[in-house]
């Protein structure tokens, strides 16, 4: 019980602390504007372009990226990768994945409204993603010699859809406070959708994106010149403590702050579920950086941004102005600072390093909730999980 209750408070207080900052933060309504609204919709424009936060954020992200091609000037020895696995067949749900993902990318798109498809158009993005989730896992199957999520740990795959639904419905809330960092403009704008309706095409969505970001984590992981570049680096033991207390500290902050602090989003519940699991001595991403081990943290990042490129480029062509919109699913950004140098339109090109720590953040939540529920939170095959053991624990909280 001790325990478990040690890994609760945590984040009880992540939601408890932003209503609290809010009752002074917003002396006339004690929340923020647009709070509740569900589906978000546009709060305020954020602070404009701002050139020297542009360049601090852009040249920290190409150091990222000189740091991917050149890891041996970073302290990191190169191994000598393994050979490949033979590939194996495409598993046979292979084919009805990739057949679904072409229909429902073309349906999103092309919006026809004649039969027979008639209003099948508004409810494209779930079948789609789900489509492409098991195409992705077919991927993986072959070219792992086959192994893969569906194949080999189906229940993770369902577990991690409903951890997708609860996660995500937690980073609403939390953009309740950063006024808004994403939004969905059309999601009150698409006749014959009820409100009940839309609220179910959403959550559905949600169940998505852990299972897609755990396939591309997968794939990665099937090439064994990617999946042991990082293998072998510094190691870097980080503090639990200091990393819980600063993330609820981060998460107060924002909400007195959340133009200068939007970031907070991910980087706050990242600091302080990451912390109080190394306080646990549960393993994370963190515990294997702690032993050189830098792959599992880097390949999630990596999965993530990957995805993230695929996420925006079917958002983008769901809506376009001289088409009827028919996707409420459809979001825009208004990230302070940066929003500029659109990728796809509604991504500014420096926003999609964003995907980098919360993908690590949604693996770090789905392990958290697998402590915290005792089901398996493996992603590989039991030979290549996670290297090394966490440092001891500290006190209990």
């Amino acid at each position: 019980m001790q325990r478990i209750s040690g890994l609760l408070w945590p984040i009880v207080v992540s939601l408890l602390l932003p209503l609290a900052a809010a009752w002074f933060a917003y002396p006339d309504t004690h929340l923020p504007p647009g709070f509740g609204v569900f589906p978000p919709l546009f709060v305020a424009d954020p602070p404009g372009f701002n050139l020297a936060v542009f360049i601090v954020v852009g040249l920290a992200e190409l150091a990222f990226v000189f740091f991917l091609f050149f890891p041996q000037y970073f302290g990191f020895r190169v191994p000598v990768p393994p050979p490949r696995p033979a590939p194996a067949r495409f598993p046979f749900w292979f084919w009805p994945g990739v057949a679904g993902t072409l229909f429902f990318w073309w349906l999103m798109w092309a919006r026809p409204t004649s039969a027979p498809f008639g209003d099948l158009v508004h409810y494209a993005f779930t079948p789609l993603w789900w489509s492409f989730i098991v195409a992705l896992d077919g991927l993986v199957h072959r070219l792992s010699g086959g192994y893969s999520l569906l194949a080999a740990r189906p229940q993770t795959v369902l577990v991690s859809a409903v951890v997708s639904l609860v996660g995500w419905c937690y980073f609403e809330y939390l953009d309740y406070f950063a006024l808004g960092n994403w939004y969905y403009p059309y999601s009150d704008q698409i006749p014959g959708l009820g409100h009940t309706t839309v609220v179910v095409v959403f959550l559905l969505a949600y169940t998505t994106v852990w299972p897609v970001i755990f396939e591309w984590y997968t794939l990665l992981n099937a090439f064994p010149a990617l999946a042991t570049r990082f293998t072998d680096g510094p190691r870097v033991a980080l503090p639990g403590g200091p990393l819980l207390w600063e993330g609820l500290l981060l998460i107060a902050a924002m909400v007195f702050f959340p133009y200068p602090f939007f970031w907070v989003t991910w980087i706050g519940p990242l600091l302080l579920l990451s912390g109080q699991l190394i306080r646990k001595n549960v393993w994370t991403p963190f515990a294997a950086v702690a032993q050189g081990n830098w792959g599992p943290l880097i390949l999630m990042a990596l999965a993530t941004l990957f995805n993230g490129f695929v996420w925006e480029l079917w958002n983008w062509g769901s809506a376009h102005p001289q088409q009827p919109v028919a996707n409420p699913n459809y979001w825009l950004y208004d990230i302070p600072y940066v929003n500029v140098i659109h990728l796809f339109a509604e991504m500014p090109l420096e926003g999609y390093f964003g995907y980098l720590p919360f993908g690590v953040l949604a693996w770090v939540m789905f392990i958290w909730l697998g402590e915290l529920f005792g089901f398996d939170t493996g992603l590989l095959p039991p030979a290549r999980q996670g290297a090394g053991s966490p440092a001891p624990a500290e006190h209990d909280v």
